[in-house]
């Protein structure tokens, strides 16, 4: 599996899109990485679908988990 160009060009794309389309997620994620995220955080997910079912995921915040959230959301 080799290092795709087109691909990381077109996330790169989606990623510009996703933050024109919802602001607040990304404000929501840069103010855990300057204040709240670190190991041992919990960070909880939930949706609600139009008909009204809901899913809630979370996850127990790793070492690891701090590095990639910093490089992704600045």
């Amino acid at each position: 599996m080799g290092f795709n160009l087109k691909n990381l060009l077109k996330a790169k794309e989606r990623y510009r899109i996703f933050k024109e389309q919802h602001p607040k997620m990304i404000s929501f994620g840069r103010t855990l990485n300057r204040h709240a995220v670190k190991p041992g955080t919990v960070i909880e997910i939930k949706a609600t679908t139009p008909e009204g079912e809901s899913y809630t995921a979370n996850l127990k915040v790793t070492p690891e988990d701090v590095e990639s959230l910093r490089m992704f959301i600045k």
